[in-house]
């Protein structure tokens, strides 16, 4: 099984907000970027979202080491998805659990790839971090400058659970 490296990070301007997101995916010497954005969404959906598309860009099953400056994503995929699975994608208190789609999205990613997750300092340096920080800020200006519409105040209910 091929081992590859996934960098990634979710940016918003207001939570909720213009956002951005971006994954390095790299294997070996080899690299690429990819990167993209919403126009009113969540920095937690954007964090996922960067996850989803960097495992979906893999043509084959991997051993992925992910590295996320997002202790949400981490400790989701290390400690909390096993028991959100057996109560139906819900929290202990039976609610469902917030970016569902994204989680239901991804399980079958989780299930194709082995990811050992990572948790990196955020700005403190880490190279690629700061890579995919610089991009999904430029994503999310970017989704600033062509958006419209203002996103709902915060509290609003947006996306699907």
């Amino acid at each position: 099984m091929k081992q590859v490296e996934l960098f990634t990070d979710g940016a918003c301007l207001g939570n909720p907000g213009p956002g951005g997101w971006a994954a390095l995916l790299r294997y070996g010497s080899a690299e690429r970027m990819l990167s993209g954005g919403e126009p009113c969404t969540t920095n937690n959906r954007m964090e996922l979202t960067a996850l989803l598309q960097g495992l979906r860009a893999l043509k084959e099953p991997c051993e992925v080491h992910l590295f996320s400056d997002s202790q949400y994503l981490v400790k989701a995929l290390n400690e909390w998805l096993p028991a959100w699975e057996k109560r139906g994608m819900r929290r202990a208190d039976g609610k469902p659990i917030e970016n569902r789609d994204l989680w239901e999205a991804l399980m079958p990613e989780l299930k194709r790839h082995r990811v050992v997750a990572h948790w990196v300092r955020g700005h403190g340096g880490h190279p690629e971090n700061e890579r995919v920080d610089r991009e999904a800020r430029r994503q999310a200006q970017r989704q600033k400058a062509l958006s419209q519409t203002p996103c709902p105040p915060e509290g609003a209910t947006l996306f699907p659970r």
